[in-house]
């Protein structure tokens, strides 16, 4: 009997959307995308009343004045309106169709997840070969008879962000799925989450089983937040389109968790989340000559984040507002949306910045942003960064010790750097110029043949590990090592050649390309279709085994390399600074040497899962620092920060690690604006 029963955008000051309607502040319903729905009589008497639980609720609505459902075919034209659009919606979805489903912060693609047909159907159409699918369940119970669910993970799938939480499957006896296989081919975790609005409620009640409920766009682009654009980007993709004339403002993904080492942590920060601020009123920073006599309240630093997983963010010398999360930077579309979340977020919060920081690559498109704004700029290394991130999300002050381990970002010596270990130094105001971090270890370099090529061959990294070991004798061995299997004769000559003569061939210290190279060497994975392939499948490989079993490592304390200015301390002859190198040579040996014998490759994944640890604990111990940040994504491997953190502690020293925002690349702009803050010109590019 209730005016607002089965209306799909019901909503209190609780449940309401916000950040994605919102179009200016402060917010008031004026300054949202309500504002083109006028209330009706009831609708404004709950609003202006303080009594009422929907008192000044800004999307207040109802079926009378507020948004309407439509179902619309692939050629734009009207299936059906309000309930009946939503009926023939969820009619279209039990037969196996792909149905793009516009929520609150973009669209979705639905289908069936239990419809092998369907769902291959949708990863054919959206060209997502392998990537796992977010699942969308009706309650928390048909949760638990799929996935294993303890009490934090129950918490954090009914919690109002709502976001994507990995979960463990469960083992069904005989392997009888209930889920499609192609939702997750050969994962044991499932990417699932509860209804976060009105309008993905009533299709669960109705359908009562899980949907896919992944993002609402090409693989690659960015999510669709109108009708108009999603019948032009996912035409070929939808078989129909269930919409709503409720605009978007802001473009908002779901939000994907874990629970890793007890708690939360995000791995991308979006719905639920975003822009919510990370404070920094502990953080000790130089005096900027700059802003002499100026008020320090507003935010004065625009940060430009990363190439890959991208967010940007408006700082002040009290906090930092983190963007929701953009994506990478790798089609027109994508760099068009950055530079649209830019402009809002300036409009938004009414911002007038003094410096943008970028990271420190001069190729990326965010840098080349930044060389064609009229503000100063400060190139920020990427590692660095990283580092900043944990830091200031974990309200520390240097001195400390940062681990930076990630696929790779432009290091300072020409190498393409991703196994670091930074110290990060004080600011003060008679520190010299370069001093904001010192790098004092790092892994190993090895060459990767066709440089970005191998981002997408776990095998190029593994010839090239193979060549810096072997040198010219890896083309004579008897029987070729598996990696090199994978290619013809001809194409061996190439890849010789091309590490004979170094042509294409950039060096890297990357932990990410070290669990490439291995995941390789094991036969595990060789080429693969979405980053970090390669090194969740090692992972996923170890299957549960416990094991402390390692293998050796050979640490080597050599002149530091990378290049110096001319006034800093040290730089000059033999009393250049000293840097550790982690040898991964043995390691490698031991593991060929295990694998030819036999040995279960859960053991050997395991095994090389705990070097990196046992590794990283000598180091700490080495270096002389109490605390240590772990951050970069190679640390969103749940088995790689629960040991880590564990071995750190049980060695007497204080580990910490990320909780709001991601160990990846969507941390980075957190990171800039805080060496921005710290006004560090060590951190700039030289450009």
């Amino acid at each position: 009997a209730n005016r607002r029963y089965r209306y799909p955008f019901t909503n209190c000051t609780q449940c309401g959307p916000r950040f994605s309607i919102l179009e200016s502040l402060p917010y008031d319903r004026p300054r949202t995308t309500m504002r083109h729905f006028a209330m009706c009589a009831a609708c404004q008497a709950e609003y202006d009343d303080p009594e009422n639980r929907r008192f000044h609720a800004q999307p207040n609505a109802c079926p009378a004045c507020g948004p309407k459902l439509r179902l619309l075919g692939i050629d734009g034209g009207s299936r059906g309106e309000g309930e009946a659009a939503l009926i023939a919606a969820e009619e279209a979805l039990r037969v196996g169709c792909v149905v793009a489903v516009k929520g609150v912060g973009g669209f979705h693609l639905m289908v069936d997840a239990r419809d092998e047909q369907a769902v291959a159907t949708l990863r054919a159409r959206k060209q997502r070969e392998e990537k796992p699918l977010a699942l969308l369940y009706p309650s928390l119970e048909a949760v638990r008879q799929d996935c294993q669910v303890t009490p934090l993970e129950g918490e954090l799938l009914l919690s109002p962000a709502a976001p994507i939480v990995l979960l463990t499957r469960r083992a069904v006896p005989g392997g009888a799925w209930r889920l499609a296989e192609g939702v997750a081919p050969g994962h044991p975790v499932l990417g699932v989450m509860l209804p976060s609005t009105p309008l993905q409620c009533l299709l669960m009640e109705d359908l009562a089983f899980p949907l896919v409920a992944t993002s609402g766009n090409l693989s690659s682009e960015p999510i669709c937040i109108d009708e108009e654009e999603a019948l032009v980007r996912l035409a070929g993709v939808a078989d129909l389109f269930l919409v709503h004339d409720r605009p978007i403002a802001q473009h908002v993904d779901d939000s994907v968790v874990c629970v890793a080492v007890g708690r939360e942590m995000v791995l991308r920060r979006a719905r639920g989340y975003a822009p919510l601020p990370i404070s920094l009123s502990g953080l000790k920073r130089r005096p900027d000559p700059r802003q002499a006599g100026k008020s320090e309240t507003g935010p004065q630093i625009l940060a430009l984040g990363s190439h890959l997983k991208n967010t940007i963010a408006l700082a002040t010398p009290e906090q930092v507002i983190v963007s929701q999360h953009i994506g990478d930077l790798e089609t027109a579309e994508a760099c068009r949306v950055f530079e649209r979340v830019i402009d809002r977020f300036q409009e938004i919060y009414q911002v007038a910045p003094v410096l943008i920081a970028h990271d420190a690559h001069p190729d990326h498109h965010a840098s080349a942003y930044a060389q064609r704004q009229s503000l100063p700029t400060l190139g920020v290394q990427h590692h660095y960064a990283h580092v900043l991130a944990c830091m200031a999300e974990n309200q520390l002050d240097p001195p400390l010790l940062g681990v930076a381990w990630d696929g790779a970002g432009d290091g300072r010596d020409g190498t393409l750097w991703g196994g670091e270990c930074l110290r990060i130094l004080e600011v003060t105001g008679d520190r010299q110029v370069g001093q904001g971090f010192d790098r004092v270890a790092h892994w190993r370099t090895f060459p990767l043949p066709g440089g970005e090529r191998a981002l997408r061959e776990p095998r190029r990294a593994a010839i090239g590990l193979l060549y810096e070991m072997e040198g010219d004798a890896l083309w004579r061995q008897e029987r070729a090592p598996l990696p090199l299997q994978q290619f013809n004769p001809g194409e061996r000559a190439v890849f010789r050649a091309m590490l004979d003569q170094g042509i294409n061939c950039p060096r890297t210290s990357s932990v990410g390309r070290l669990f490439d190279a291995v995941a390789s060497l094991l036969g595990i994975r060789q080429t693969t279709t979405f980053e970090g392939q390669a090194a969740i499948d090692l992972e996923y490989a170890i299957a549960g085994l416990e094991t402390e079993e390692s293998y050796p490592v050979q640490l080597i304390l050599q002149a530091e390399t990378e290049p110096r200015l001319e006034d800093d301390v040290g730089a000059k002859g033999d009393d250049r600074p000293r840097i550790l190198l982690l040898d991964w040579e043995p390691m490698v040996r031991a593991l060929l040497a295990d694998l030819a014998l036999g040995a279960p490759r859960p053991l050997l994944a395991a095994r090389f899962h705990n070097t990196l640890i046992e590794s990283l604990v000598i180091l700490v111990s080495l270096l002389g620092e109490d605390r240590v940040c772990l951050t970069g994504g190679c640390f969103q491997n749940r088995y790689l920060i629960e040991r880590t953190v564990r071995r750190i502690r049980e060695e007497g020293y204080a580990a910490h690690w990320h909780r709001q925002l991601p160990p990846n690349d969507g941390g980075l702009s957190l990171g800039q604006a805080v060496a921005a803050l710290r006004h560090d010109p060590g951190a700039a590019s030289p450009g």
